[in-house]
């Protein structure tokens, strides 16, 4: 896709969220099943089945997709879509790789230290990207992509999340 596209394509969407902000508003949803057997979750993806399992450092086998794992991948995914959409509306040729880690300290999540955090301490994104931009073109590069990459942002405001719970069947 190049700009013209991306643009011609993006040109109604961004009047039409001008003229009802209202429209702008989409929910997303993820859904999960959980089995009766093992310690799993199957996440239904746009294209795949996906099971969800114990990292091996809190007794998980390795098998199964590890959720901090995920929310690293979505990280990169969407960095990356954001970057390239970005490059592509200021001109800017630039391919390479996006790449993210996240430092986490198991005895929370295990319960082993109280003290000790449930959750990534810190996140680091990298691009290593090949371009022929200038240093302020990949400047401005980056800092779009970090403002509109719907992730990062996510990780980095903490919207509030709330928790509900329905039961139903024979546990009562």
């Amino acid at each position: 896709m190049d700009a013209t596209t991306l643009r011609q394509t993006q040109a109604p969407l961004k009047q039409r969220y001008r003229d009802d902000p209202g429209a702008a508003l989409v929910t997303l949803r993820a859904d999960g099943e959980l089995d009766g057997s093992g310690v799993a979750c199957r996440v239904r993806t746009a294209t795949a089945l996906a099971e969800a399992g114990l990292h091996p450092a809190t007794g998980g086998d390795g098998t199964q997709l590890c959720s901090g794992d995920m929310l690293l991948e979505a990280l990169v995914a969407c960095a990356g879509v954001t970057l390239r959409a970005v490059a592509t509306s200021l001109g800017i040729e630039a391919t390479g790789t996006v790449h993210a880690e996240g430092d986490l300290d198991f005895r929370g999540t295990l319960g082993v230290d109280k003290e000790a955090p449930v959750g990534f301490r810190d996140v680091r994104l990298r691009f290593d990207l090949v371009t022929d931009a200038d240093d302020d073109q990949v400047a401005t590069l980056v800092k779009l992509t970090e403002r509109y990459c719907v992730v990062l942002q996510t990780l980095r405001s903490s919207p509030a999340t709330a928790v509900e719970v329905t039961t139903s069947g024979g546990g009562r």
